[in-house]
């Protein structure tokens, strides 16, 4: 997939991506169950389907990115801040 060297970059541009179309789904990351929804639910309005497929496309070629750099010994840094997932439990 990709080299070592690039592996810092790749995810900054891929979590930004990631990011931008949770914004746009009106997710929050840090909540599993809104994730779940979001990504099962097919959206009536085609742009917004949209937007949901390209999230979990994103979400899918992180997760093969992070195993990558788990084979290679690397540790990849969390998607979403322990401390955002703390604040979204402590609100439900």
């Amino acid at each position: 997939m990709s080299g070592f060297e690039h592996y810092d970059r790749e995810l900054k541009e891929l979590d930004h991506e990631i990011h931008r179309y949770a914004a746009i789904c009106g997710v929050d990351l840090a909540n599993r169950y809104e994730l779940d929804a979001c990504l099962r639910d097919h959206h009536a309005e085609w742009a917004d389907d949209k937007a949901r497929e390209s999230l979990q496309g994103l979400l899918i070629l992180r997760l093969k990115l992070e195993a990558e750099m788990l084979e290679l010994g690397f540790s990849p840094p969390p998607l979403v801040r322990p401390e955002a997932i703390a604040e979204t439990e402590a609100e439900g």
